[in-house]
């Protein structure tokens, strides 16, 4: 895994591994990685895989592709997207059921819906022991400016409703997907 710190360059796919925050721990799930790329094609791409017993995770139905809120209630993946030092930013949910959210934020936690010309694409596959999903943002959908801090993460909801709760970085304290800290990768778009 290359290091969070580090700039990365777009164009080379970076591939990452979430880590489970301590006060959630989850039984059924041995690991989410995701992989980031595809920004020369105008388009940013996030490819998440959830490895695991996945009968012991609640994983919503397939539905049409539309905008829903409260994805983050239930098993969803999860990018949030800051041009350089904020304060604004933008978060994009991505449920297995192919449905999706996206809000703009003018700070911590300060904002609404995003309007966006064209929904994210989603395509999703479960085999065995595997979820996968992967996003695919318009750039054009993202805050503007070249260099980026991603914060990407998962909620993951057990069989008994528990949540889980993965992240690049988690900062100090509770879960916050919306704190700085968690914003842990730099890219740069060419």
């Amino acid at each position: 895994m290359p290091a969070l710190s580090s700039m990365q360059s777009i164009a080379d796919p970076v591939h990452l591994t979430l880590a489970c925050h301590p006060q959630t721990p989850a039984r059924a799930i041995h690991g989410i990685d995701v992989a980031v790329g595809g920004a020369g094609t105008g388009i940013l791409t996030l490819a998440f895989s959830l490895a695991g017993d996945l009968s012991g995770v609640r994983i919503p139905e397939s539905r049409s592709s539309l905008r829903r809120h409260g994805l983050w209630r239930h098993t969803c993946f999860e990018a949030f997207v800051m041009a350089g030092e904020g304060p604004g930013y933008h978060e994009f949910n991505f449920s297995p059921s192919s449905e999706w959210a996206a809000c703009a934020f003018r700070g911590y936690r300060d904002g609404g819906e995003l309007e966006v010309a064209v929904a994210p694409g989603i395509v999703v596959r479960r085999t065995g022991d595997r979820l996968e999903l992967e996003a695919e943002i318009r750039l054009d959908c993202l805050p503007p400016g070249r260099s980026l801090r991603l914060g990407l993460s998962a909620v993951v909801e057990d069989a008994d409703g528990v949540l889980s709760y993965w992240a690049l970085r988690h900062p100090p304290g509770k879960p916050d997907f919306h704190h700085t800290d968690a914003f842990a990768l730099d890219l740069v778009l060419p």
